[in-house]
């Protein structure tokens, strides 16, 4: 026990330190949002990363996926380097970068009201973008605190409380620089932590082959006269495998808080490095969490909830319980470092996202009142000075939303984000993707993506969730590209003139 809580306070006293350090840089709007629009290739790579993968990997879509499909939930990590980030860094990172500083765009609700030219758009998206972040931060507080409670004994809710606290602390003082640099010291730990935790835990049954050998010998759920399926290439259920691919993976190229590191890094070249930094980053975290939670099944079955279910966000917890201090130590700040990354990039972007895309939304405001043709350059720093302060108000009312969620949760972590990328990515992402790259891209199909997208997550919630949430979100981000592309044939193209001038940033 010392030793995990002498670890624990080094680690909270770096986090509070960076927050200190990064203070002077987080006093302007940009500053706190963007970090300057100066971080540069590794930091944006880690950040991307880390905001990536939390406890909601680790302990929620691990356990949950590694029972459902064995050895095969691997497959989900190679997904997500791949497809979330190799070709998210290589489809949208250089775009989103050029267009959105040609806009002066520092969300993607922003981005929406500027590109298509249409500020209910903006308030529409910034509205959406703060509902649906709310399940998803308190997945991942789910996922922390279940574990923190295992590793320290202390009861889940302080857990939670603690979790939130911190996490505020060090993004109030020094806002996406702050961010960025713990997401850079808390990946380091992730890449060490999750190759050491994999190594402890085969150990505990012999090793790789012999913990292969036995997961071939576990008996089929839908037949258990069949041996062999939770060790095979593709697992029991490779067509439900494909859909949590899709939603894990292809789902990020549409979450604000993921899309936003491409809007802060340096320049072209410092992309390219993001690029191969975040995918190999990606491959041993992810694909190392995925291959650890396919041996869940050796270590016994997770207990049952009142409802009879079984709690497979215990499933993980219970794989780590009895594994020496030292290794537990080394899991808590593992998922510590994940899980406070990935709150600070969902409290930043949503408390943002509320300032400039609702409150603040009128542009010309940001240079100060014209007095006889001058900038009255009091006004404008006054009003910079007011948004930052509004902006750190508001990161704390969200926390503390998403705290009585998490102090209550409805359902599993992995349901939890299945709703949330859901709704997010499936009216954000065609929009988004497609007005970077199609001039064609119309307002009404925006209009329709977003009720698409918003309405199809709803529907299937409010009727008990026929299809799971994990197909539901799949489902309505690959509809969303057909919803956009056809409305889009049908409806009134916007002025040739204007997209013109929004798409010759790239010819610069």
């Amino acid at each position: 026990m010392l030793i995990k809580v002498i670890l624990t306070i080094i680690f909270f006293a770096i986090t509070i330190g960076i927050g200190i350090y990064s203070r002077r840089q987080a006093n302007s709007v940009d500053g706190f949002v963007l970090g300057g629009r100066s971080v540069g290739g590794w930091l944006t790579a880690f950040a991307y990363g880390t905001s990536y993968f939390s406890a909601v990997v680790f302990v929620g879509y691990a356990g949950q996926f590694g029972w459902k499909y064995g050895l095969s939930s691997s497959w989900i990590g190679v997904g997500n380097a791949i497809i979330g980030s190799l070709l998210a860094w290589m489809v949208l990172g250089r775009r989103t970068k050029l267009m959105t500083q040609s806009i002066n765009s520092r969300t993607m609700p922003d981005f929406f009201g500027t590109r298509y030219n249409d500020q209910n758009l903006r308030v529409a998206a910034s509205i959406i973008a703060f509902v649906f972040l709310i399940p998803y931060t308190a997945g991942v507080y789910k996922g922390v605190s279940a574990l923190f409670e295992m590793g320290f004994g202390i009861p889940y809710e302080y857990c939670a409380i603690l979790m939130a606290i911190l996490t505020a602390v060090y993004v109030i003082l020094g806002g996406y620089r702050a961010t960025a640099i713990n997401d850079f010291v808390q990946g380091i730990i992730m890449l060490f932590g999750i190759c050491a935790v994999i190594a402890a835990v085969l150990a505990t049954k012999g090793g790789l082959v012999e913990a292969t050998q036995a997961m071939a010998a576990l008996p089929s759920d839908a037949d258990p006269a069949v041996n062999g399926g939770f060790a095979s290439l593709f697992g029991p259920d490779p067509w439900s495998l494909l859909g949590v691919v899709i939603l894990t993976s292809l789902g990020t190229w549409g979450l604000p808080q993921m899309v936003g590191k491409f809007y802060s890094i340096t320049d072209e070249s410092a992309i390219r490095r993001g690029t191969i930094i975040s995918t190999i980053f990606a491959l041993i975290v992810a694909g190392g969490c995925y291959f650890l939670g396919g041996y869940g099944r050796l270590f016994g079955t997770p207990p049952a909830l009142p409802n009879g279910k079984l709690d497979f966000d215990a499933i993980v917890p219970g794989m780590l319980s009895t594994m020496p201090d030292i290794i537990i130590a080394l899991v808590v700040l593992l998922v510590l470092s994940a899980s406070m990354s990935t709150l600070a990039g969902l409290v930043l972007t949503s408390s943002s996202t509320m300032t400039l895309d609702l409150i603040y939304r009128d542009k010309q405001s940001e240079g100060g009142e014209v007095e006889g043709g001058k900038i009255n350059e009091a006004v404008a720093k006054k009003i910079e000075q007011r948004k930052v302060l509004i902006l750190r108000v508001l990161i704390v009312f969200f926390i503390a939303i998403s705290i009585l969620i998490a102090l209550n949760p409805p359902t599993f972590i992995a349901q939890l984000m299945g709703i949330s990328w859901g709704a997010l990515a499936g009216a954000f992402l065609a929009p988004f993707m497609m007005g970077l790259y199609w001039k064609g891209v119309t307002r009404s199909s925006v209009w329709a993506c977003f009720v698409w997208g918003v309405g199809t997550t709803l529907v299937n919630m409010l009727l008990g969730n026929p299809i799971s949430p994990i197909n539901c979100g799949a489902i309505a981000m690959l509809g969303g590209f057909v919803v956009v592309f056809i409305v889009s044939l049908l409806t009134p193209k916007m002025n040739k003139e204007y997209v013109n001038q929004i798409f010759s940033c790239y010819k610069k």
